[in-house]
C-alpha cells in the first residue's frame, strides 16, 4: 500500500512542482529550479492475460509518454526500441537526464501466476523492456520500481544489476504507510471520539523493519466513512492467485499463525519455484513480527498476520471460495457462542453442519478428503474469521498441538485425526499438551476430533475439561 502515491510524489518532486510541497520537510532541501523529464510506466490498471495484451499495454504507455514529453519516436510505441529512443530524445530535448518510475512492475506476471506458460511468455516480454533501463544508464538520473514480489534478476532483470533493493532496509522501513505518530497528530482532528486501540487492532501492524505502520488507504476511508470499521483495503482486490496456490499446494493454514523464515524472505523467486510464505509476506497478508538471530548468525524472521482486517478478510474469502454459494455458508454465530459458553455439544453440531454444507464437487477433483490439514484448515479459518486468538501447530516440549484457542477465561486444545484408529483425545492426554498452559489460570478443555473421508465429516468428537 502507498506505493503508487509514493511514485506520484517522486514524479512531482522531479518535475519541480514546488507549490505542492509548501510547508513540508522537503521544501528547503531540494533545488526546485531544476526539473527533469519523467517517464511513467504503470501496470496497475487492468489485467494482462497474454503476450499480445502486454504489447498493447506498452503501446498505450509509450504513446502517453510521448505526448506528455512532446517527443515523437520513429519506432512503433509497442517496440522496446521506442522506449530506448524516448529516453534519449527526452534527454536531448530537456538537456537533463531522465527519471523512470515503474509502478506494479510484476503485476502482469502475478495476474497469471497459476498459468506458468502464459506467465513465462509475459515475463520474457517484460525482460525485453526492462533491459532498456540498463542499456540507457548514461541518460538516466534516477529509476524506481515498485511491485509486490521480488523475482530473480536472472529471470526478470537480466543484466539490470545496478538495482538496489530497499524492501527490508531499516532506513526505508517507514517510507510507506502512516506511523502511530502520524495518526495521533496529523489525523487527530479527524479521529475525535475514536477508540485508538481498536483502530490500531484493525489497521496497524505492518512492519518492514521500521515502525509498525497503518495502511493509509484504510485510515483515509475510515475517516471518510465516519469511523465505520470495514475491510477497505482488502476489498480493493481479491487475491485470486493466493487462493489458487492454497488449494494447489494443500497448504496447512494454521501454520500462518506460527511462521519462521530465514533469508528466503529476502530471496527472489521464479514462476516455477514459488514459496507460499514469502508470497504471503510480499503481498501484505503476512508481516514481520520480530527478527531473531539463528545459531549460524543469520537473521530469522517471525511472521504474523498484521491485523483484524487481514485476518477476517482472508478467512472470509477462503470460506466463500470453499462453499461457492454465500447462501449456504453455515451460521458463524452458533460456533462463536458455543465456545464462549463452553458448550461442547453445540460446538460439535456446529462443526458437523459446517462440513456437511461443503459442496461435494470440492472433493472430487483432488485428494482434499484424505488430507488431514484440510479439515484442520477449515476449522482454523472459520475460528479466525470470528476473531479468536488461535495458534496453529502450537509447540510444546512433547510435540505440537494442532490448534490452540486462547480466550479470556478458557483455553481449548484441539487435536485432529483422519481415517485412523488413533485416538486424538488420548494423544493430548498422553503427551500432556495442557501443561504448557497450567500457569495461565484458565479453564482448559481438551478436544479430540476424528474425520471420516467416506462421509467427509466428523466421525469422532471427544472432550474433557482438564481437572487440576
Amino acid at each position: 500500500f502507498g506505493k503508487s502515491l509514493f511514485l506520484d510524489t517522486l514524479r512531482n518532486i522531479f518535475e519541480g512542482n514546488k507549490e505542492l510541497f509548501k510547508g513540508l520537510a522537503i521544501e528547503d532541501k531540494w533545488d526546485w529550479n531544476v526539473s527533469y523529464p519523467v517517464i511513467t510506466i504503470s501496470f496497475a490498471e487492468g489485467k494482462i492475460t497474454s503476450a499480445k495484451d502486454l504489447e498493447d499495454k506498452f503501446e498505450e504507455i509509450f504513446l502517453l509518454n510521448q505526448k506528455k514529453l512532446d517527443v515523437t519516436c520513429q519506432y512503433k510505441a509497442s517496440d522496446r526500441r521506442c522506449f530506448s529512443e524516448l529516453i534519449r530524445k527526452a534527454n536531448e530535448k530537456y538537456n537533463q537526464n531522465v527519471v523512470i518510475l515503474v509502478d506494479e512492475y510484476d503485476k502482469p506476471i502475478l495476474d497469471n501466476i497459476t498459468k506458468p506458460e502464459i506467465a513465462e511468455s509475459i515475463r520474457d516480454g517484460l525482460v525485453n523492456f526492462y533491459s532498456v533501463i540498463k542499456g540507457s544508464d548514461e541518460f538516466i538520473k534516477f529509476a524506481f520500481l515498485t511491485g509486490v514480489s521480488k523475482f530473480t534478476r536472472t529471470s526478470l532483470f537480466s543484466g539490470l544489476n545496478n538495482l538496489v533493493d530497499i524492501s527490508l532496509d531499516e532506513d526505508y522501513g517507514d517510507i510507506c504507510g502512516y506511523t502511530q505518530n502520524d495518526v495521533e497528530t496529523t489525523f487527530k482532528p479527524y479521529l475525535d471520539g475514536v477508540d485508538m486501540s481498536e483502530l490500531k487492532s484493525w489497521y496497524n501492524g505492518y512492519n518492514f523493519l521500521g515502525s509498525d505502520m497503518y495502511n493509509p488507504f484504510d485510515i483515509l476511508l475510515f475517516i471518510s466513512k465516519k469511523h465505520k470499521y470495514q475491510n477497505y483495503w482488502f476489498e480493493t482486490g481479491t487475491p485470486t492467485f493466493l487462493i489458487e496456490l492454497i488449494k494447489k499446494n494443500n497448504y496447512f493454514l494454521p501454520a500462518l499463525t506460527n511462521l519462521k523464515v530465514d533469508e528466503k524472505l529476502l530471496s527472489s523467486f521464479d514462476i516455477n519455484n514459488l514459496d507460499f510464505e514469502v508470497i504471503l509476506y510480499q503481498s501484505g497478508y503476512l508481516t514481520i513480527d520480530k527478527v531473531e538471530t539463528s545459531i549460524f548468525g543469520s537473521p530469522e524472521y517471525l511472521l504474523k498476520i498484521p491485523n483484524k482486517e487481514v485476518k477476517r478478510s482472508l478467512s472470509d474469502i477462503i470460506i466463500i471460495d470453499l462453499y461457492k454459494d454465500k447462501n449456504v455458508i453455515p451460521n458463524k454465530t452458533a460456533i462463536y457462542k458455543s465456545l464462549l459458553e463452553n458448550d461442547m455439544d453445540k460446538f460439535k453440531s456446529s462443526l458437523h453442519s459446517m462440513f456437511a454444507a461443503i459442496p461435494y464437487n470440492n472433493y472430487t477433483k483432488n485428494d482434499l478428503a484424505s488430507f488431514e490439514g484440510f479439515y484442520a484448515s477449515i476449522i482454523f479459518i472459520y475460528l479466525q474469521s470470528l476473531g479468536f486468538h488461535i495458534i496453529g501447530e502450537d509447540v510444546t516440549n512433547k510435540g505440537r498441538i494442532d490448534l490452540t484457542i486462547k480466550m479470556d477465561n478458557t483455553i481449548y486444545i484441539i487435536e485432529f485425526k483422519v481415517d485412523t484408529k488413533e485416538n486424538a483425545l488420548k494423544q493430548i492426554k498422553e503427551k500432556k499438551y495442557y501443561e504448557k498452559y497450567l500457569n495461565d489460570n484458565k479453564n482448559i478443555y481438551l478436544i479430540g476430533i476424528g474425520f471420516n473421508t467416506d462421509d467427509k465429516n466428523i466421525s469422532e468428537f471427544e472432550w474433557e475439561k482438564f481437572q487440576r
